[in-house]
């Protein structure tokens, strides 16, 4: 951990079966952590990195990503920046869409955008060429809708694939081996999505990470954020015709996903 300030250097802390708690330094000892659901992994690789936790940035409210926050920050004094949401308690500061997120001792700031569908009051944090995106955005899938709508779902998913395309893509979960095997039923023609299946599934066989992901990438191959691509609309209506490209094609998809 030994570069020049500014340039972020991100750490997968994995958590519980398949959670990924993400750390952000800079080559200093000060870092951030971003969703820490249990707080026992980030003071290990604290320990042994030397590293002060300075901030805590936390995407949604769900116990998997807000479980560790609190003794993390009795144990560093890292404030806390999150959602507006009342069921983050402890948060230093809420932040809305549009706004920045700056952390003076990494030399960083990130954009906050508002990405709800998964939860009501989903954000995600986007600079320095990295997208930390929690639940809303997975490699080769998407966050099931528990609060919000398939509408709200394709504004947030439109609003990440807008961002340039070599973004890299910190999502909260290794769920791609599971959402690669989906995404072949609803385009089994894909040849991007093909060779992606077949990379995900090596990389499991060495226990390896499948994520970040290049946001580029998820474009030609996540059935969810190609809900407007004549393929997945077809897909959409052999399980329900007459579906519109978009939202409803998405939200068939989704729900196809949930019992897949």
């Amino acid at each position: 951990m030994n570069h020049h300030k500014g340039v972020i250097e991100v750490t997968a802390i994995p958590a519980f079966s398949d959670n990924y708690i993400w750390l952000i330094s800079t080559g200093g000892t000060s870092c951030a952590v971003v969703d820490p659901g249990d707080a026992q992994p980030v003071v290990d690789v604290l320990n042994e990195h030397g590293l002060d936790l300075d901030y805590i940035l936390i995407t949604h409210h769900h116990p998997d990503h807000i479980g560790g926050m609190r003794r993390l920050q009795k144990l560093s004094g890292a404030e806390i920046y999150g959602p507006h949401d009342t069921r983050i308690p402890g948060q230093n500061r809420m932040f809305n869409e549009g706004e920045t997120v700056s952390l003076p001792k990494l030399g960083l700031e990130f954009g906050v955008l508002e990405v709800p569908g998964h939860t009501s009051t989903h954000i995600a944090f986007y600079g320095h060429g990295s997208l930390f995106c929690g639940d809303t955005l997975f490699s080769v899938g998407c966050g099931r809708l528990f609060e919000g709508s398939p509408a709200q779902m394709q504004t947030s998913l439109d609003k990440l694939a807008a961002l340039p395309p070599e973004t890299s893509v910190y999502c909260a979960h290794e769920y791609t081996l599971s959402n690669c095997k989906f995404a072949l039923a609803v385009e089994p023609d894909n040849p991007d999505l093909i060779r992606r299946a077949r990379q995900v599934e090596l990389a499991r066989t060495q226990a390896e990470r499948t994520v970040p992901s290049r946001l580029g990438e998820e474009i030609a191959v996540n059935p969810f954020l190609r809900c407007r691509q004549e393929t997945v609309v077809a897909a959409a209506r052999k399980r329900q015709a007459g579906v519109e490209a978009g939202a409803e094609t998405l939200a068939v998809i989704r729900a196809w996903k949930d019992s897949f």
